[in-house]
C-alpha cells in the first residue's frame, strides 16, 4: 500500500500524553483547535489551524500555518517547511510529540480511530489528573525539555521527581530565574540545575504559578545555563570514579601529611568544610561553587592525604 504509514506521531508530554497517531505517506494532515481538522488538539495554547503534516513516499515535512504561538521542532521555532526524522520532538501548545517508527498494530489503525483515541486518553487524563504538562525523563530528557520550554517562553513551576528528590525550577517566559531540590535553599540555584541535569529518570510537570520572590534570580541566559551544565556533568561523570559514594564520610587524618599552607584558598575553604560536615554530600552542598570545582579539590586533597574516607 502507497500510504501505509512508516511513522507515527506519539505524544510523550501533555493533555494527550500515551496517544499515537499513524502518519500515512502522500498525504496531508493539518493540526489544531477546529473540530474539522485531521488531528483536534482542545487547549488555548493551539490555533485553529496551528500546523500541517505532509509526507510522500520517504519523507515526512510539518509547516507552521501561522499559528499564534508557533511550532517547535527540537527546541527550535520553523519558519517554513522542515523535514522530520525519527526521533524528532515537536512542541505544538502544551503537547510534547515525538516522531516514531509504526509497530504492530498501529500500522493499520486507520485517522479516525487514532482520533477517537486520542480524544478518549485526554478525557480520561483530564478526569483523573488534570495536568496541563506532564511526562518522564526518559522520553525526553531535562536538557531538552528546559530548550523546549525556553524557546516557546513557557512559564510557570516544573516539578521534576527523581524518586528521591524533588527539584523545582522557576520559569519567566522561558527563563530561568530560581530553581531548588528538596527547598534547601543553602544550595545555590545554579548547582541545583546542574544537579537536576544529571537525573536519568523521574517525572516532570509544568504547573502555572505565581511569581515567587527571591533574593538572587539567575541572571545567566537558559541557554548558557544548558550549555555549562552539560559540560560540568560531562567533567564531573569523569571525575566520579575517583571520589567514594556521596553518602560517604570524609575524615581529616592526624597528624597531617603536609602544611595547610600549601593548599590553595579553595582547596582549604573544602578542607574546612570536611572538618565542619564529615561527609562528602554535605561538602557538596554547602561548597559555595560548583560540584565539579568541589570534586576537583576533594580529589586533590585526598591525594595528598589531607583528607581521607574513614
Amino acid at each position: 500500500m502507497s500510504d501505509r504509514p512508516r511513522f507515527a506521531l506519539r505524544f510523550i508530554s501533555g493533555k494527550y500524553q500515551g496517544g499515537e497517531f499513524p502518519l500515512r505517506m502522500n498525504r496531508e494532515i493539518i493540526i489544531g483547535r477546529s473540530s474539522d481538522l485531521d488531528m483536534v488538539l482542545v487547549e488555548d495554547m493551539v490555533s485553529r489551524r496551528h500546523a500541517k503534516i505532509s509526507s510522500t513516499d520517504t519523507e515526512v515535512y510539518i509547516q507552521d500555518m501561522g499559528s499564534t504561538n508557533g511550532t517547535f521542532v527540537n527546541g527550535e521555532k520553523i519558519a517554513g517547511r522542515a523535514l522530520l526524522h525519527e526521533g524528532d520532538r515537536i512542541l505544538v501548545g502544551t503537547s510534547i510529540i515525538k516522531v516514531v517508527a509504526v509497530e504492530g498494530a498501529l500500522a493499520s489503525t486507520t485517522e479516525a480511530e487514532a482520533r477517537r483515541k486520542l480524544e478518549a486518553g485526554a478525557q480520561q487524563r483530564q478526569a483523573t489528573q488534570g495536568r496541563p504538562m506532564s511526562g518522564v525523563i526518559e522520553e525526553i530528557p531535562l536538557p531538552d525539555l528546559l530548550q523546549l520550554l525556553s524557546t516557546s517562553r513557557k512559564s510557570g513551576v516544573l516539578t521534576v521527581n527523581n524518586g528521591v528528590s524533588l527539584g523545582k525550577i522557576y520559569l519567566r517566559k522561558g527563563s530561568i530565574y530560581f530553581a531548588t531540590i528538596n527547598d534547601d535553599f543553602a544550595v545555590s540555584p545554579q548547582k541545583a540545575i546542574y544537579r537536576m541535569l544529571t537525573w536519568l529518570t523521574g517525572t516532570f510537570e509544568l504547573e502555572p504559578s505565581v511569581e515567587m520572590q527571591v533574593m538572587e534570580e539567575i541572571q545567566e541566559s537558559t541557554e548558557g545555563l544548558l550549555m555549562e551544565g552539560v559540560r560540568q556533568l560531562d567533567e564531573f561523570r569523569n571525575l566520579q570514579k575517583q571520589l567514594p559514594p556521596l553518602g560517604s564520610p570524609l575524615a581529616v587524618p592526624t597528624p597531617l601529611a603536609g602544611k595547610l599552607r600549601d593548599l590553595t584558598p579553595s582547596e582549604l575553604d573544602t578542607f574546612q568544610l570536611v572538618l565542619d560536615h564529615g561527609q562528602l554530600q554535605k561538602v557538596l552542598d554547602n561548597f559555595p561553587g560548583t560540584d565539579l570545582d568541589a570534586a576537583q579539590n576533594i580529589i586533590s586533597l585526598m591525594k595528598r592525604e589531607f583528607v581521607v574516607v574513614p
